[in-house]
């Protein structure tokens, strides 16, 4: 099959509307919805081919073997230059946050610390209380970068009530889309070697680097023997319906991986790991020009905001789909626990953009210390939505600032 030019305008605002998944469901018909991590494309070729191969031939059963392992490996040795995820140190789970809270059962204790550098991904913060998990914070510096300072501070902490700290990273980073550089990663973890700590690194967004920004596996790193990454296809090739994920753990890591519990990869789809061993194997192409699009359309969205939104403060995000939009400064009007956007859950800015834009975006409040007054934008659609959203935000800023 060819390949599409620009996967993010291959589908028209009607046929979007059409699907059923949360996206595009969630909120009334007449808001854009620029919130959940979802993209709007239609599947890389592959995939459609590998599961309606699946389907025609009926293999529909239980997933057997370690494909997917085997094709992350290989990816990663492709797409990043780096042959150190070992398939024997992989273990194929339902999804990134399965693994991760695989991971966090074996390295803690309930009651003892694991540490975030917020603001950051919210089920950072559910998942690890969920696990009986304390969740302390070290945040992120101005410009949305890793704080060493930060970072010690808390493991300092943790270390009067844990024995081993974890600290639980976004590599790269949700939602500011930072692409941590190995010397970040290289300081944090001498951090952690200090403080008796462990490192897990969410690396789902990992393909997905703008402008030909490098990408750092964790593991790669000297000093990261002994940590865990989980990594999923599902975010570059909007999968997310196809649970299939892979936790990796470092070479000193492999005893730990063996105590992880057989019942983390009971959920595991088949079909999701067909597709994600097909997007990984033969979907390289269709990432390309999925890449090209989604950093024109960050280009779109600085451009857009100093335009509509100029009291508001947005750094280029260096991979992912999401843009991450400081609106403090907007002095913007209350939200009243009668409106619409009060009835979904949402406060401060991404309230009254609701209210008076009909845009959905994601509250920075539950992203944690540093979250409050921020929303987080998806431009993983087509750029005609991307500037219509845009400008019904800053026509909306405007008409209160008159």
């Amino acid at each position: 099959m060819s390949i599409v030019e620009n996967p993010l305008e291959t589908l028209t605002r009607q046929q979007l509307r059409k699907r059923t998944s949360e996206k595009w469901q969630h909120y009334p018909q007449d808001v854009l919805p620029l919130w959940v991590a979802e993209m709007d494309v239609e599947p890389a070729p592959t995939v459609v081919e590998a599961l309606t191969h699946a389907l025609r031939t009926g293999d529909t059963g239980y997933p057997s073997g370690d494909p997917y392992p085997q094709a992350f490996q290989q990816f990663a040795a492709h797409q990043w230059g780096w042959d150190g995820f070992s398939a024997d140190r992989m273990r194929t789970v339902p999804d990134v946050m399965t693994g991760i809270s695989a991971a966090i059962n074996v390295l803690t204790e309930p009651g003892d610390a694991v540490i975030v550098c917020s603001p950051v991904y919210p089920p950072f913060y559910l998942f690890t209380r969920e696990l009986g998990r304390t969740v302390l914070e070290a945040p992120l510096t101005d410009n949305g970068r890793l704080d060493p300072a930060a970072i010690s501070a808390a493991f300092e902490q943790a270390r009067a009530t844990t024995r081993q700290p974890v600290l639980l990273l976004a590599n790269p980073h949700n939602p500011t889309g930072v692409a941590h550089t190995r010397y970040e990663l290289t300081a944090v973890v001498e951090i952690a070697r200090q403080f008796n700590g462990r490192i897990i690194a969410d690396e789902i967004h990992a393909p997905l680097m703008l402008d030909g920004t490098p990408f750092t596996p964790l593991l790669s790193v000297d000093g990261a023997q002994n940590a865990f990454s989980v990594f999923s296809a599902s975010k570059a090739w909007n999968l997310a319906g196809l649970k299939a994920a892979v936790l990796c753990a470092g070479p000193h890591a492999q005893a730990d991986l063996a105590r992880v519990s057989s019942t983390v990869d009971r959920g595991v789809s088949h079909l999701g790991v067909l597709a994600h061993t097909a997007a990984l194997t033969d979907g390289q192409d269709w990432l390309t020009a999925l890449l090209k699009g989604l950093t024109g359309n960050r280009n779109l969205v600085m451009e857009l905001v100093r335009e509509h939104l100029p009291g508001v403060e947005i750094q280029a995000p260096e991979a992912t789909y999401l843009a991450w939009l400081d609106c403090t400064d907007l002095d913007l009007p209350e939200q009243g626990p009668d409106t619409p956007a009060a009835q979904h859950g949402l406060t401060g800015p991404a309230a009254f953009f609701f209210n008076h834009a009909n845009v959905a975006l994601n509250d920075g409040a539950p992203f944690g210390s540093g979250g409050q007054g921020h929303v987080r934008l998806n431009f993983g659609t087509s750029p005609a939505i991307v500037r219509e959203a845009i400008e019904h935000m800053g026509a909306a800023v405007r008409e209160f600032a008159d």
